[in-house]
């Protein structure tokens, strides 16, 4: 998220695969939360540091708000960078093979809005192509996403469950 301390829900899924103790955040044992728009640099981001955290990990979770359709800017331009020809693809960007990418996604709008007919006229597996072109391309399978819709309208009960399963 571009602000995720101004976020409410994303904030809300991100605190949900962390343990909080006092003042100590602590994210759960295998999981690195990594929130870009603290690491970004004036220059860009670390790739060094970036693709060591991918080759770190068994699945890669993007966790986002929808924006456009689409990830929001903060987002591709990790994916630019970071997912490179030589690590990610090409005849020798292997890194990533056998690897899980998981989508973890928020929209405004209610999940009728993303139908066939409904005001997206698309649903979110339709407008999440490129995502699973991405996961193609570097070798990854692609997770069922987790797609928390309605946020603008989402209450505190619903919020928790949605983290309950989140960190589930």
């Amino acid at each position: 998220h571009p602000d995720l301390a101004g976020s409410r829900v994303n904030r809300a899924l991100a605190d949900a695969v962390r343990d909080l103790e006092g003042v100590t955040v602590r994210d759960l044992e295998g999981v690195t939360v990594r929130d870009l728009a603290a690491v970004r640099r004036e220059s860009g981001f670390d790739v060094t540091a970036e693709q060591r955290l991918l080759v770190e990990h068994d699945t890669v979770v993007l966790q986002f708000p929808w924006y456009w359709y689409s990830v929001p800017g903060l987002l591709k331009e990790w994916l630019d960078q970071v997912l490179t020809y030589g690590f990610a693809y090409g005849s020798s960007g292997n890194a990533l093979h056998g690897k899980t990418l998981q989508v973890v996604t928020t929209t405004g709008g209610p999940d009728a809005s993303y139908q066939p007919g409904g005001f997206n006229r698309f649903t979110m597996t339709e407008l999440m192509r490129p995502l699973d072109a991405t996961a193609h391309l570097c070798g990854m399978s692609l997770a069922e996403p987790f797609v928390v819709h309605g946020v603008r309208v989402l209450d505190d009960d619903a919020l928790a469950s949605c983290g309950a399963h989140y960190r589930a």
